[in-house]
């Protein structure tokens, strides 16, 4: 009779050892949170009131809010009550479960200028922000413009076209949605630390794949002096951490560069094994995200995607989200691969975003 395998030994993020089961509230099922709201956020009359306040103050000042708003400062911006809320709420989301949602943003009485200005406030209380793109936009714009999803340089946020289970290139991912979809534009998101710990009972060889190098397609944001991709793994054990790093679109998209390695057999497995995994009922939130509701992701232990969506022929009413790339001022540390997803830093509080020479930081008001 074979013997049986020795069970697998579980370790707590600060503390994790390479391929052990990651224990925590970051690695929850769908079950754990079914019928629960504790990660739900209400906001006020009275936060919404210091809102209120703190955007008027910001317009009055007539700062250009393309060119000086993304310089506006947490102390310029005062949340007396809500900013406390704000800051548990990045703390739950950094170093606890890893996702939360945000409800009552105004955004059916905020001009887009108020609302702009509002997220950017509430994004300073979440960590300093970073740029979304090679155009340089500090505040991103999740809208379908027409961009052909088929190009290989089109990000596919700027497309009505289901995205795949990715995370962002940035510790949080915040999305406020102005406005939603005619139909479709499902939410979902999952824990990466559960996927990785079910791979890791279902097939530790695998594991070992996600732990080696996987090449990432740079959609032609490419920074001064660096080729169009780079390496880094999936599964990353640093400094007694496991942060996951998951975008199966960009390790195909790689494969058009003749220096990129083959993809291997064993790679098409991890992928359909990690896929499988994190759509599933099992592992899988959904939610659909209405006007004023924002969502928060850690990227070091959660994954998100989008369902496609029909949209409104009126281009006004179409589903349109705005995102920040936000890097807290405390943080967990990463390994040297990550400069290459991160701007070229791993320095805590000041890492993540695409930089590219000769772009200029902005924030738009429209999407572009």
């Amino acid at each position: 009779m074979a013997e049986a395998a020795a069970p697998l030994k579980a370790t707590r993020q600060g503390s994790v050892e390479p391929f052990t089961l990651v224990e925590g509230p970051e690695a929850w099922y769908a079950k754990d949170y079914r019928g629960r709201s504790d990660w739900v956020t209400v906001l006020s009359p009275t936060h919404i009131a210091e809102l209120d306040a703190a955007v008027q103050g910001i317009l009055r000042s007539g700062i250009d809010l393309r060119s000086q708003l993304h310089k506006v400062t947490r102390e310029q911006f005062p949340l007396p009550t809500l900013g406390p809320v704000l800051d548990g709420v990045r703390e739950e989301v950094r170093a606890g479960r890893g996702f939360a949602l945000i409800r009552n943003f105004p955004v059916e009485r905020y001009t887009r200028a108020e609302a702009i200005v509002g997220y950017w406030g509430l994004g300073l209380y979440w960590g300093k922000a970073v740029s979304n793109n090679k155009a340089g936009h500090m505040i991103g714009h999740i809208k379908d413009i027409g961009h052909d999803p088929n190009n290989p340089l089109t990000r596919l946020y700027a497309t009505n076209a289901a995205q795949p289970y990715h995370n962002d290139s940035a510790d949080i991912v915040s999305l406020l949605c102005l406005k939603a979809a005619r139909s479709g534009g499902l939410s979902s998101f999952a824990s990466s630390i559960t996927v990785h710990n079910e791979i890791l009972k279902r097939r530790p060889d695998l594991a070992r794949v996600f732990a080696g190098d996987w090449y990432f397609d740079r959609k032609g944001e490419v920074p001064p002096g660096k080729k169009p991709f780079f390496a880094i793994p999936v599964f990353n054990y640093h400094e007694g951490y496991l942060s996951v790093n998951y975008s199966d679109n960009y390790y195909l998209l790689s494969q058009r560069h003749a220096e990129v390695p083959r993809l291997t057999k064993a790679h098409y497995e991890a992928m359909e094994l990690f896929n499988q995994l994190a759509r599933s009922d099992e592992l899988r939130q959904d939610h659909m995200l209405q006007p004023g509701e924002i969502e928060l992701l850690s990227n070091h232990t959660q994954l998100h995607t989008r369902a496609a969506f029909e949209d409104y022929d009126d281009v006004d009413q179409r589903r349109h989200l705005l995102r920040l790339w936000l890097a807290p001022a405390v943080d967990r540390p990463l390994p040297e691969s990550y400069k290459e997803i991160y701007g070229g830093s791993v320095e805590v509080g000041n890492r993540g975003g695409i930089h590219v020479e000769g772009t200029e930081e902005h924030i738009s008001l429209e999407a572009e």
